[in-house]
């Protein structure tokens, strides 16, 4: 049986207002400082010693027994985006509201917390990551590594809140689950002119606009499709006058992928790419190519346990779940250990599933207590009931 249970049975009312507490005041990355001290007081109340992260944000805590551990993450940020949700618990921060469900996946790791700290004993060492910034970059995850927080870990784990899925359903899949996100960022220069002496000039919005179209073509002719790798430009600025060649113009978008050797690749690609598409033009040029994250990519063990928890809530939970072109700064974990990441379904079953990272975004809170049952039988290392 699953702890969780009567737990939750008893203490479902906590679980949503924690959740609704934290919803209501979300903080930026690196500013979750109301958000760690609802942690670090609910962990400190059930007897527990967490450990506030360089910085003032973040909290790490241990549960069980020394040795090897494995490790259970929430992400603690907010977005600076304006709720419109028009929810009782509505943001009361002008320009900063949850709407990717961090709010969710701080909660029910906090619970998770709870719920383990009130067992007389543990079959392994449980390590709690509440982990600031997960939104920019570079992003909280790498901060966490660095001080440390991944020291005698064998395992990681992850949910995400998943507004494809219904309320019961948890995804995951061996793999790929999220992909690289990288940014480019195109400069151009030229002496300008009039548009009716192209040929007395480099002609850079002719340049530009050739950029646009070859860039993303010639990647998809130089890498394996297979990668699911594609690059799509997000703004594109130049000139003012219909007559007039401009100076100056810029052009910035994203390349994403699912395959990491890809990644390593793709910064150099496009250097030579770009290169190559402008050198006819005479048009100067800097590119500013940032490196974001790197694909999350599940283990197959780690995916395996992570199955058979969610097989502990009936036989109907586990769910496939597509590869997702965003990013998330889960893989900086799996850099250093294996793990997996899953995604938590949300959405109600009726009305329309409202994406994350949208102003309209909000979940079925029903779907708390799901994850908290999933993350405590991971932690515990139960068997759904056909591996019983």
């Amino acid at each position: 049986m699953n702890p969780a249970d009567a737990w939750i049975d008893a203490h479902g009312a906590d679980l949503v207002a924690w959740r609704r507490r934290i919803h209501a005041h979300p903080e930026l990355a690196r500013q979750e400082f109301a958000t760690t001290a609802l942690v670090v007081d609910t962990l400190r109340a059930v007897g527990l010693s967490p450990t506030v992260m360089p910085g003032g944000t973040g909290v790490v805590c241990d549960i069980g027994p020394a040795g090897p551990r494995i490790a259970l993450r929430a992400d603690m940020d907010a977005l600076p985006l304006t709720e419109f949700t028009g929810a009782e618990y509505s943001s009361t921060v002008p320009g900063v509201s949850h709407a990717c469900g961090h709010d969710a996946h701080t909660t029910v790791l906090l619970a998770t917390g709870v719920v383990l700290a009130s067992l007389p004993s543990l079959p392994h060492g449980v390590r709690l990551i509440f982990q600031p910034a997960e939104e920019v970059m570079p992003g909280g995850a790498l901060d966490l590594v660095a001080a440390g927080v991944l020291d005698g870990v064998t395992q990681i784990h992850a949910l995400h809140c998943d507004p494809r899925l219904e309320v019961g359903k948890v995804g995951i899949r061996v793999g790929a689950i999220t992909s690289a996100a990288d940014t480019v960022e195109l400069r151009l220069h030229s002496a300008g002119g009039h548009t009716s002496r192209p040929h007395l000039t480099s002609d850079l919005v002719y340049a530009l606009g050739s950029v646009v179209t070859a860039l993303p073509g010639l990647l998809s002719r130089r890498v394996d499709p297979r990668t699911s790798t594609v690059m799509v430009w997000g703004a594109v600025v130049a000139g003012q006058a219909p007559n007039a060649i401009p100076q100056t113009g810029m052009l910035t978008g994203t390349v994403r992928t699912g395959d990491h050797q890809t990644w390593e690749l793709l910064e150099p690609l496009v250097q030579e790419i770009v290169a190559g598409v402008l050198a006819p033009t005479g048009v100067k040029f800097e590119v500013d190519y940032r490196r974001g994250v790197p694909p999350v990519v599940n283990d197959e063990h780690a995916t395996r346990r992570f199955e058979a928890a969610i097989r502990t809530l009936g036989p109907d939970a586990l769910a496939d779940t597509a590869q997702s072109g965003g990013g998330e700064d889960f893989s900086w974990y799996l850099e250093h250990v294996p793990g997996a990441m899953a995604r938590l379904g949300v959405w109600s079953g009726y009305g329309p599933q409202l994406d994350i990272h949208q102003p309209t975004f909000d979940l079925d809170e029903r779907a708390l207590a799901v994850g908290v049952r999933v993350m405590t039988a991971l932690a515990l290392g139960l068997d759904g009931p056909e591996h019983a």
